[in-house]
């Protein structure tokens, strides 16, 4: 039989017209995933940071047996730079191509193995995610947001139905993000994690940084539990947007309305500021305490159609969780582009 070939072109980076607004955008799973493919379509200059507290599914199996970070949110990231030609297609549906037997490949991500095989040759995660991104000619850059595996720990009142004052600890990623019961607070273990210095350094470079959209305990606050990271987000001169989800997630943040959001976000990180919330104009039910909320963040509200058309429900599930409505990235790039011309400053990339 035949050897059949597949014969693609590489896939380039866009052609620069002079220098171009470097961005960082923060977060974690689909929420992170689906910003990324609309902030490739606008700047050449993107860095990814991606949250390494994930312990479900493939990537938490990797873990447990052979004790690396979990590769499956930088796996979303990478596959989400790369490009919409036939070379970045093929590449992402690769990477993100799971095995279905009946042995112990079932449910593995290609591009998980494919991302630990090369931590374990080269001893380093990031020229290894360095290389991955060129093989798939990733529009950008991917970072972990540390070097070491964490925990993630939730304070979670009424988890138990029959307790509902009561609080407890619930662990683990995966599972605070379908926790029933109220979120208050949550924590990483170890508590003072090291941040990678690439991603410090990115963050401290930028012209902009955009935190979410995502799981908000999950996926977004851990960002802000990492001191290094929050030092640097307190501290960089790049211009900073809090991008809202479309709806709550059901278990972490069901009943939560956006401004509710962005009061807990401040509740784990004091005193950071930010420019501009972005947020789905059918979303927002309450604009004028949104924009309170705001205020007090040191932002303006940005309202922009952003959902993918006819998605947006207040009662659907999460884009994060896996259905429902969903960003679009076209919508979404439109939104950026827009907030990047009217609230950035004056500079070379202007």
């Amino acid at each position: 039989m035949p050897r059949r070939t597949l014969r693609l072109r590489r896939a380039g980076r866009p052609a620069r017209r002079g220098a171009q607004p470097k961005v960082v955008a923060l977060g974690g799973g689909t929420g992170l995933a689906a910003s990324l493919a609309a902030l490739r379509r606008i700047t050449g200059d993107l860095t990814a940071v991606v949250t390494v507290a994930d312990d479900g599914g493939s990537s938490g199996r990797l873990r447990d047996e052979l004790g690396v970070l979990p590769p499956g949110d930088l796996r979303k990231a990478l596959a989400a730079l790369c490009g919409d030609d036939d070379w970045g297609r093929t590449w992402a549906e690769v990477v993100q191509h799971r095995f279905a037997s009946h042995g112990e490949l079932h449910d593995h991500a290609v591009g998980n193995l494919l991302i630990v095989a090369l931590w374990e040759q080269l001893g380093d995660h990031v020229q290894a995610l360095d290389l991955v991104g060129k093989l798939l000619g990733a529009h950008g850059r991917v970072l972990p947001m540390s070097a070491v595996p964490l925990e993630l720990r939730a304070s979670v009142r009424g988890h138990d139905p029959a307790r509902p004052l009561a609080v407890s600890t619930v662990c683990g990623q995966a599972n605070v993000a379908l926790t029933p019961g109220e979120v208050r607070e949550v924590r990483l273990v170890p508590s003072d994690p090291p941040a990678v210095p690439e991603a410090v350094a990115a963050v401290l470079d930028a012209d902009w940084v955009v935190l979410g959209p995502g799981s908000w305990f999950s996926s977004v606050i851990p960002h802000l539990l990492v001191p290094e990271l929050l030092d640097a987000l307190r501290e960089t001169r790049a211009r900073r947007v809090l991008s809202l989800n479309l709806v709550p997630q059901p278990g972490e943040t069901d009943g939560f309305s956006p401004q509710r959001h962005l009061e807990v976000l401040a509740r784990h990180a004091p005193k950071l500021a930010f420019d501009v919330v972005l947020a789905d104009q059918a979303a927002v039910p309450d604009q004028g305490s949104l924009v309170e909320a705001a205020r007090l963040l040191g932002a303006t509200v940005e309202l922009a159609p952003v959902a993918a058309p006819g998605e947006v429900s207040l009662a659907g599930r999460s884009e994060e969780s896996g259905g429902g409505p969903r960003h679009d990235p076209e919508l979404l790039a439109v939104a950026y582009d827009r907030i990047f011309r009217m609230h950035g400053r004056i500079g070379p990339w202007r």
